[in-house]
């Protein structure tokens, strides 16, 4: 069928017809009604039986009438003393359809409109929602998308409602040009913001699509980047977005006015509060004098500042920073202002939006409770605790006053997602072969926020089966209790001529002792089997066989990094200790000590440094081989796995080492593709040795054993594919042993769907 315009139907204006002055009101008849009660219609009227014509009220009686947008037409005329009203009636919406619409389905855009099945149709409307149609396409980047609204006329004075969607094509970002700034170069300031020019490689990101709000995120962007790097008096003059002739991209210009660039000048503080001293509060303050001007510095110093005096039992504190700009001297005098603030009290604290998450899940995170007094820093971090949780979406606090001024109702807004992971893999690595791996991971199980895993790997030379449990809030308290359950083959055929086979199980306890100082303790036991020893494998190996193990461990770590996965700043150090013998026939110490650093010298170099060593000692036996250090591969690049430490002689089959150390020194190299890419280059130098062994030597078989160090450098390229990560390294040994077993190139890869 087809449709009629929208342009003709149903709008008329309404009209107040040969209605004389003077007279009473005897009657009101309505005429045309079908669905409304007259009654209903009488109501609205300003003018009832009894009244006088009055032109004024009736001209108001109209334009009430019509303002209920029920009617689609609205007389009134006078026949003796009789006031006759006839209306029209808007139709009802009998159903609402879409055409043409791929991006968005009906759902998506039913829940963008107004009007809905049995609502009252008016032009209005109409044009309201298709104005929001128009606004969720343009959100998604496609401005060149046109509505037309259709109506198809029904029995009954019903119709159903077509919108005719073209949704064109993505309206892109062909240019994104800079006018005004001297200090940054416009690829410098493009690095800034969050749209981006399009190109063909950004089709996994929205960002080169034209968005209003997110050109409006970048004015703040690019304010808070000059602020930062001391050009206080910057401003964003306009951002104006210019839609090509042929409407297939948007050109982007930011107007900007950069200012001076200031120094800090004097660094002080007023402290206000009683047994504090400014000396005592300076330490932790980022902004110093001399430096440029810092706008990042100085909240982070107000947060580290409203830390540090809560921690000294401050709860009510207001810390400002008062400036005073000196233009001739292009400085910037800071003084914090730390004095008391007002007291406040936690009423309560609502949480909303979380239909699976326990409420208790959600509460444990806060570090504040109801009564207790208000501490924005507390809040934060709270905030962050949720946050890092990983089972929300979006995590929004906020506050307001509650029943009398000096109390305030937090409000925690949350909206849930998926906790669950079904994950297959496929991959490459030079240490595993082909490999495919599966996991099943539920990171809030039954909204109770425990976390249970099952994953397992098959490679060519390994195979992994692992049951894993934790409950972060073991006994109503932060602690993590779990355990895990464990099977591994080991194929050492190519490296060792042996096999290992392993079953055990783990029990272990993480806590915080302090902030940032986090230990785990563990019990283990395990069985260790060497199999399929090869004719041709060491006589030291034939000497193994099938082990019980019965061992109590810990981990302590100190954990000083921005970010525990890619790290641009802080340090960390790591104490992992286990004595085994408790049972069983195997008895040892093993301790390890590792740590590292990060400095990020400039934009995007970030160097690391990281150290490890190890020994492990036989308690009243010799150290058995599946429990020896191997040094190689990931933990010293340029060799392969147990390319280094003592060796028999005559099969050249590793035996690993009692005690180990290693060096690793990475530098992060920006290769100046773009960021959406993924790709990063790096620098690296390795430098270790593994040493020691305490086995009886036997006649005709000697064993090689070094404590030279071993240093291999090289380049590598890591590539954060759809596939997953992809990383390859080029390593070169410059000093090795005669016996060692190097490996210059090294990949791994991998693959989830």
């Amino acid at each position: 069928m087809a449709l009629p315009s929208f342009s003709g139907a149903l709008a008329q204006t309404p009209q107040l017809g040969q209605v004389q002055s003077g007279g009473i009101v005897e009657e009101v008849r309505i005429e045309g009604a079908e669905r409304i009660e007259p009654e209903t219609i009488r109501s609205y009227l300003t003018v009832q039986p009894g009244d006088q014509f009055d032109s004024e009220k009736l001209d108001k009686s109209l334009k009430v009438l019509f303002a209920t947008g029920l009617f689609a037409d609205v007389t009134m005329r006078r026949e003796g003393n009789a006031l006759i009203v006839k209306v029209v009636e808007n139709p009802i919406i009998n159903r609402v359809a879409y055409e043409g619409n791929d991006r968005f389905d009906d759902k998506a855009l039913n829940d963008e409109v107004q009007l809905k099945p049995r609502t009252v149709y008016t032009r209005t409307r109409v044009q309201a929602d298709v104005k929001r149609i128009l606004d969720l396409y343009r959100r998604s980047g496609r401005f060149a998308a046109t509505v037309e609204p259709k109506i198809i006329q029904l029995p009954q004075n019903r119709v159903d409602l077509v919108f005719e969607i073209n949704e064109g094509k993505l309206t892109g970002i062909n240019s994104i040009n800079f006018i005004g700034n001297k200090a940054f170069s416009n690829d410098e300031l493009q690095a800034q913001i969050q749209t981006k020019e399009s190109r063909w490689y950004r089709f996994f990101s929205s960002d080169d699509n034209y968005d209003p709000d997110r050109v409006t995120y970048d004015r703040e962007l690019l304010r808070k980047y000059y602020l930062s790097q001391g050009y206080a008096d910057f401003r964003v003059v306009s951002a104006v977005a210019e839609l090509t002739p042929a409407r297939d991209g948007f050109i982007l210009t930011f107007t900007v006015d950069e200012g001076e660039r200031y120094h800090f000048g004097h660094i002080g503080m007023n402290v206000g509060l009683k047994d504090l001293k400014p000396a005592d509060l300076m330490p932790v303050v980022l902004t110093k004098d001399g430096d440029w001007y810092n706008a990042d510095l100085i909240e982070k110093s107000i947060d580290k500042l409203t830390a540090a005096v809560g921690d000294r039992g401050y709860a009510f504190i207001d810390v400002r920073p008062l400036i005073t700009r000196n233009k001739d001297a292009r400085t910037i005098d800071l003084t914090y202002d730390i004095a008391e603030g007002p007291r406040v009290y936690v009423e309560r604290i609502d949480v909303n939006g979380n239909v699976r998450t326990l409420d208790s899940v959600i509460r444990r995170e806060f570090q504040l409770a109801e009564g207790d007094a208000f501490n924005t820093s507390k809040v934060k971090k709270s905030e962050q605790n949720l946050k890092n949780l990983g089972f929300f979406k979006k995590v929004d606090v906020t506050n307001a006053q509650g029943s009398a001024p000096d109390k305030t109702v937090i409000t925690v807004n949350v909206e849930e997602q998926s906790t669950g992971d079904l994950t297959i893999g496929t991959g490459f690595s030079t240490t595993e072969g082909l490999l495919g791996n599966f996991g099943i991971h539920e990171r809030n199980l039954l909204g109770r926020g425990q976390d249970l895993r099952l994953s397992g790997t098959i490679s060519q030379y390994n195979n992994l089966l692992d049951l894993s449990f934790t409950e972060p809030y073991f006994l109503g308290r932060p602690l993590a209790a779990g355990f895990d359950i464990f099977r591994i083959n080991q194929n050492n055929q190519r490296l060792q001529n042996y096999d290992e086979y392993s079953l055990g199980t783990t029990v272990r306890l993480g806590f915080d002792l302090y902030e940032n100082v986090h230990d785990t303790l563990r019990y283990t036991v395990r069985q260790d089997q060497i199999t399929n020893i090869a004719t041709s494998a060491s006589v030291y190996v034939t000497n193994q066989g099938t082990t019980n193990e019965s061992s109590i461990g810990q981990t302590l770590t100190y954990d000083q990094r921005d970010n525990r996965l890619e790290p641009t700043g802080g340090y960390y150090v790591q104490l992992d200790t286990t004595i085994a013998g408790l049972g069983g026939n195997v008895a040892y110490s093993k301790n390890i000590v590792s740590g590292g650093t990060y400095i990020t010298w400039a934009p995007k170099w970030t160097l690391g440094i990281v150290a490890e060593y190890g020994d492990i000692n036989g308690l009243g036996q010799g150290v058995r081989l599946a429990d020896r250090f191997f040094v190689g591969g990931d933990n010293l690049r340029g060799f392969a796995n147990a390319g280094i430490g003592p060796r028999d002689s005559t099969s050249d089959d590793s035996l690993g080492a009692n005690q180990y150390y290693t060096v690793q020194a990475t530098q992060q190299i920006p290769l100046g593709l773009p960021e959406e890419l993924g790709i990063s280059g790096r620098y690296f130098v390795d430098a270790g040795s593994a040493y020691g062994i305490d086995v009886t030597p036997i006649a005709g078989h000697p064993i090689t054993d070094s404590h030279e160090i071993r240093v291999a450098t090289g380049v590598g390229v890591s590539w954060k594919s759809p596939m997953g990560p992809i990383k390859v390294d080029l390593g070169v040994p410059v000093k090795k042993g005669p016996h060692d077993n190097t490996e210059v190139f090294r990949v791994s890869f991998g693959t989830k769907f």
